[in-house]
């Protein structure tokens, strides 16, 4: 699936710099897994993607799981996400705008990715296409190198590094990273859960960095639901272009435990709305790629120190 050259309006929104050629497209490689299990992968794949579709019934099938194993893994899509979640069961399947909480359990999640070794994910985007010629009806549309219809959960001892064109991490519902060492460079957002006031994006453990809003916009954590943190390292560079945040949320952004540091534009800067550890988000004026970010206690002991790889103007801290 991919968002062909030549189009006009009727086709979907995409433009000239979402659009690919059939023959660019043709050259990918395309793995179908298309039954429930867990699979390790290992090796490079070039040109291509991993596509995990269990059919139209998946969702409500709590049998309808599948588990990557990234175990040194290198894998490039240029006109696409590089590993796609279609159809696999949805854990949180009576979800609505009625019952949408800041605490999601992803534990039986549909989709899944285990971090083991070094591994190297390289993706693209689909715009969106339409289903008729009136655009009224959208047929696809996937933000992320990674990118899952369903709830989606992250963990592992592994690394991953992320690079994509347009987002990251991206989900249509909920994201819950449990571990794993993971570095995202995206052009758009870092991490992306869709849903309007009902998806979740949960860090629970692990060590993230992110590099965001690299490309016109992006927010480093977007979440159109809330935000949850209750343990790991997170430090986000950027976006530095006003309009965009290093943490954007339309409901909720709590912190339990672990370790924060932010650093943006001041456009949309966003602290914690409920902490039960110290939180600070301080406008710092225009501050330059390479100077350096530290807290020390009223000791003068240094207990925060990151040197920003991006201008700023605000920063966002959080520690026990």
């Amino acid at each position: 699936i991919y968002y062909e050259s030549g189009s006009d309006f009727t086709y979907g929104e995409g433009g000239p710099g979402d659009s690919h050629t059939p023959e660019e497209a043709a050259a990918h490689t395309v793995i179908h897994i298309r039954k429930p299990g867990t699979y390790s992968l290992s090796g490079k794949l070039s040109r291509g993607q991993i596509a995990v579709d269990l059919g139209e019934d998946a969702e409500e099938d709590p049998t309808a799981v599948v588990t990557l194993i990234l175990n040194g893994a290198d894998i490039t899509c240029t006109v696409a996400p590089a590993i796609l979640f279609l159809n696999t069961y949805e854990c949180d399947g009576n979800w609505s705008a009625d019952s949408a909480q800041a605490e999601v359990d992803t534990s039986a999640a549909g989709a899944n990715l285990i971090l083991e070794g070094q591994n190297i994910v390289n993706g693209s985007h689909v715009a969106k296409i339409f289903k008729d010629k009136d655009g009224e009806k959208k047929l696809w549309k996937q933000d992320g190198a990674i990118y899952s219809y369903m709830s989606m959960s992250v963990s592992g001892p592994g690394s991953l590094e992320l690079t994509d064109d347009n987002e990251g991490l991206d989900t249509e519902l909920h994201l819950t990273v449990n571990g794993g060492d993971i570095a995202i460079r995206s052009d758009n957002d870092g991490i992306n859960t869709n849903e309007d006031g009902i998806s979740v994006t949960t860090v629970n453990g692990g060590s993230l960095l992110i590099h965001a809003g690299l490309g016109k916009e992006g927010d480093g954590i977007d979440s159109n639901g809330s935000f949850e943190m209750t343990g790991g390292t997170l430090v986000v560079m950027g976006p530095t272009r006003s309009g965009n945040g290093s943490l954007d949320v339309n409901g909720s952004a709590v912190i339990t435990d672990g370790t924060v540091v932010m650093a943006g534009a001041s456009g949309m800067a966003t602290n914690f709305t409920s902490a039960s550890q110290g939180t600070m988000l301080i406008n710092t004026g225009s501050q330059s790629e390479g100077s350096e970010i530290s807290v020390k206690d009223s000791s003068g002991n240094e207990i925060i120190k990151v040197t920003a790889d991006c201008s700023y103007q605000t920063v966002l801290i959080s520690r026990p």
